[in-house]
């Protein structure tokens, strides 16, 4: 326990009661360790869960219909909107970078998420007011009959402006909210522990609840053209959002920053580079420990892994290192030599990049419920006697997937492999690695189903349509496996992954270990954007429509959907090598923060 830790619990003593400090390090507001009983768990893990919920609400908003906002209001036509929601969304989570970045490296996590939600209020409520002032004109255009008139420059860079004020504030915003509601939990506690797993899982839950309202109510006022409604109805869940969370402030639990991880990467790289013809030594007590008061790593000690040995010379102590540092008596050049655990960071960081490679393809399929999922409804059948279902509140049944095989997943199947394994010796189940390769299987599932119904709407399609809205025959209804699909491999995806890069980052990178996750959906929409366009090019040729033209009746979306089950299905076989490949990464038990005496500051 620190001087800070007992100090503290001296005072409370003299009270009548002893309070209990966590054990991974966390620390309150003001910098004194945080007590258990009046900090975090799930008092504040709530809290950020309906922030979580109320955010998405706002961001799905404006997302889910962006595409149709685009062609009515905008007049884009379907390839051209396509590609403008995918290069969008991906900077949304480019974004998740830069917010990651700032927080790992000086603002902390806390502050990060009240800055870049700040942003987010002022892009929606922009977006709203462009809207209702200079975009909806005439009055009541952007329905499905009424298409708007020409704007100007100054209108449409007002318009991208918010779009992308909102994609800096969310994305910013979303991997800290995600990693400091993990840090309400105390691993090193056993029933915080467990806690803290079941908080990704409800996490993901949550934000696809905030996104089941935007889905259903504020898709259809905006379907039938009232976008400023809608949008200042996101802009006032993001106010509430934000309201909430600062709410929670005196309980939220906190770690401190660590400096630029950057300098430290390079760090190891120029030391390792300049000691390149030096050998490493065989036992693992040789290496460079680092000082006592060494804050190069936060958290606990990284143990020495074997691979990428080329790094393991960054931490050799050379005998010119030791003259030199002898000489000067003033420690050592952090340019020449770096504690192992250092050395360890940049390998665990390496070590995760091809998975996180192998989650891109899978991301590509996900952002095409967005796009393309929401233009091939479109050309269906949506009406139902007189009312009429808007392609793009479809994704509801994803929704529902999503919760159902979370519900699944936790009390049946999870059980189950336990139940199974334990005969095995392994009381274990099925761990991130697995749950994302099941994700990438049900995923081809998707793809097929899609271009099987779409094989099926062409077949009762008009080709002499203009528009095309609702020219097939074929219910729209016949899209819930698809959606489906996508929702069940969500769980086995996104929730594995948030969950394996939350883990396996180094302790002062944790936000950066989310951010990879989005980072993920970001370039799987760049990836997706860059496919549309190939597929166009290539496909048009010889005076054919293409397979994405604007009458998809003429093209065949299909072929697109088959063409991504291919790519899927390359993708996983890369995956399981990958992940055979893949060690875990090991620490020491010892947590700088509340074990280091001397090396607390308040």
């Amino acid at each position: 326990m620190s001087m800070a830790c007992l100090e503290l619990s001296k005072e409370v003593k003299l009270k009548g009661e002893e309070k209990e400090c966590t054990k991974d390090g966390s620390i309150d507001l003001n910098g004194k360790p945080a007590i258990r009983e009046t900090s975090g768990k799930w008092v504040a893990g709530i809290m950020i869960l309906l922030n979580q919920a109320l955010a998405t609400l706002a961001f799905f908003g404006v997302g889910v219909n962006l595409v149709l906002f685009l062609t009515r209001v905008l007049k884009e036509n379907n390839a051209d909107a396509a590609n403008s929601v995918s290069k969008w969304t991906g900077t949304v989570y480019i974004c998740s970078l830069v917010g990651a970045f700032v927080s790992d490296s000086y603002w902390g996590r806390f502050k990060t998420c009240a800055i870049f939600q700040v942003i987010y209020v002022t892009g929606l409520s922009l977006l709203a007011l462009a809207s209702q002032l200079y975009l909806l004109k005439p009055k009541g255009c952007g329905n499905r009959t009424t298409l708007c008139g020409e704007h100007s420059t100054m209108e449409i860079g007002l318009f991208y402006i918010s779009v992308y004020m909102i994609a800096l504030g969310y994305g910013g915003y979303q991997p800290n909210i995600a990693t400091l509601g993990a840090d309400q939990f105390d691993e090193q506690h056993p029933g915080e522990c467990s806690s803290k797993v079941a908080f990704f899982s409800y996490f993901y839950l949550f934000m696809n609840l905030g996104s089941l309202f935007s889905n259903t109510i504020l898709d259809y006022f905006e379907d039938e053209g009232m976008w400023a409604l809608g949008f200042w109805a996101s802009a006032a869940s993001a106010f509430a959002a934000l309201m909430l969370f600062l709410g929670g402030t005196a309980r939220y639990r906190h770690f401190k920053s660590n400096g630029n991880p950057l300098a430290r990467f390079a760090q190891v790289l120029v030391a390792a580079t300049k000691k390149g013809k030096v050998e490493t030594p065989e036992n693992e007590d040789d290496f460079y420990q680092g000082e006592d008061d060494d804050d190069t790593t936060s958290g606990r000690k990284m143990l020495h892994t074997h691979g990428f040995k080329f790094l393991d010379r960054a931490a050799v102590v050379t005998s010119r290192e030791l003259i030199i540092d002898n000489q000067k008596q003033s420690g050592h050049n952090s340019w020449r030599l770096c504690p192992i655990s250092q050395v360890e960071e940049v390998k665990c960081i390496l070590r995760l990049l091809p998975i996180w490679l192998c989650t891109i393809i899978y991301s590509v399929v996900f952002t095409q419920m967005a796009s393309l999922f929401v233009e091939q409804g479109d050309a269906m059948k949506t009406t139902i006697g007189n009312f009429r279902i808007p392609a793009a509140s479809m994704s509801t049944f994803d929704i529902l997937s999503v919760a159902g095989v979370i519900f699944l997943n936790r009390r049946v199947l999870n059980p189950l492999v336990r139940k199974f394994k334990k005969c095995k010796g392994d009381d274990a189940g099925l761990t991130e690695l697995q749950r994302m390769g099941i994700g990438l299987v049900i995923a081809v599932l998707a793809m097929l189903s899609a271009g099987i119904v779409e094989c099926y709407r062409l077949k009762y399609a008009s080709n002499d349509c203009k528009h095309c809205e609702g020219s097939s025959s074929l219910n729209i209804f016949w899209q819930i496996p698809q959606y489906a699909f996508i929702g069940a491999s969500e769980v086995f995806m996104y929730v594995a992954q948030l969950e394996f890069f939350n883990a396996q980052a180094p302790d002062g990178l944790k936000s950066f270990g989310s951010a990879l996750c989005m980072t993920s959906i970001s370039l799987g929409n760049y990836v997706s954007s860059f496919l549309v366009s190939i597929v166009i090019k290539v496909s048009a040729t010889d005076n054919m429509p293409g397979w994405i033209p604007g009458n998809l009746n003429k093209g065949h979306l299909d072929r697109f959907y088959f063409l991504l089950a291919g790519l899927t299905l390359i993708d996983l076989a890369a995956y399981i090598a990958c992940a055979k490949w893949y060690k875990n990464i090991k620490h020491s038990e010892k947590i700088q923060g509340h074990e280091e005496e001397d090396n607390f500051e308040v």
